[in-house]
């Protein structure tokens, strides 16, 4: 069985294609980049996706070597994420589910970015770190849900990073150019924010930025940024590992990618005998395979019409949480 996911929740708009043994055939994806000094534009994202989305599409089908008729479910991700992205993909999704006659899938991209995560590093029953541009969350599966045990109070991890990054005229994404920056850094004090299981990281971001403003050196800035945020998220994590009594811990969403957060996760899990598991980075970022991957996990021919595919109503504050996790 082969399903086709779309992505749109953000800057990216992409089309995967997935088999129901876990094999990724196709994960195209083109991204929407604001101009240099700008943050995320929603309408201009939405703009890009719908300009690109009939190319994607195209390029997924060719990438995977088949026909777009032999594709058998229809899957897009339905929240969370910006509206009018969002609205993009789920009008793409029915417009394909109706043209081939195929169910229509609605994914919570959250649940997806475990999903991924799962499959492809192997991790069975971990506490999840979800740490991307638009989320940060400390989640674990527990009768049936991803139960959310610490999330940020504010602004998300990666938007930090991305805030930072402006700031200092370094572009978007900010995650992989503050990586860059915090090379040869030395640490400078910046607030560290926990609330019991919960963060807050919009006081670093500007503190951070100030900082830089009076002259300190971006490379210290960008180091102590990381090095802060990254010790709070570490923090909350090990706590959560002690409570769920689980012994792994997965890393998905686009900070995954940080080679400094995995080399202190790696410290905090070897020294509690647990073992940490970080997503490869083409599935660390926004991408369709997640969604065409946990598209076929949800799909139970009974609830799906082949005749008439209606998208629900896109949900940009849809929590994983919210999710029945009715797969194994």
């Amino acid at each position: 069985m082969l399903c086709l996911g779309i992505e749109s929740t953000s800057h990216t708009f992409g089309v995967g294609i997935v088999d129901s043994d876990g094999k990724v055939l196709s994960n195209a994806k083109h991204s929407y980049t604001p101009a240099k000094g700008k943050g995320m534009v929603p309408w201009e994202a939405a703009a890009h996706h719908s300009e690109c989305a009939s190319q994607v599409v195209g390029k997924a089908v060719e990438d995977a070597g088949i026909k777009l008729d032999d594709v058998d479910l229809i899957a897009y991700a339905r929240g969370p994420g910006l509206p009018p992205c969002l609205r993009i993909g789920a009008a793409v999704a029915r417009t394909l589910a109706l043209k081939l006659k195929k169910p229509l899938i609605d994914v919570n991209h959250p649940v997806a970015h475990i999903e991924i995560g799962k499959l492809t590093t192997g991790a069975r029953d971990p506490v999840v770190l979800y740490v991307s541009g638009g989320n940060t969350q400390v989640l674990a599966l527990v009768e049936k849900r991803y139960r959310v045990f610490g999330e940020t109070l504010d602004i998300p991890i990666g938007n930090a990073l991305d805030q930072f990054a402006r700031e200092a005229g370094l572009g978007f994404p900010g995650g992989p150019a503050v990586e860059a920056a915090a090379k040869g850094g030395k640490y400078i004090e910046l607030p560290y924010s926990v609330k019991g299981m919960d963060l807050s990281f919009a006081g670093i971001a500007s503190e951070a930025a100030r900082q830089l403003k009076t002259g300190k050196k971006l490379a210290d800035l960008a180091f102590s940024l990381q090095e802060t945020a990254f010790a709070m998220l570490v923090e909350v994590t090990e706590r959560a590992l002690a409570h769920v009594g689980k012994s792994e811990v997965l890393v998905v969403g686009g900070v995954a990618a940080n080679k400094r957060f995995a080399e202190m996760l790696d410290i905090m899990c070897n020294e509690r005998g647990a073992k940490a598991f970080t997503v490869p980075m083409e599935y660390a970022g926004d991408n369709p395979a997640m969604i065409a991957w946990t598209g076929l996990l949800e799909y139970k021919p009974a609830l799906y019409n082949k005749e008439i595919a209606l998208a629900k109503a896109i949900d940009q504050r849809w929590r994983a949480d919210e999710v029945e996790v009715t797969w194994g």
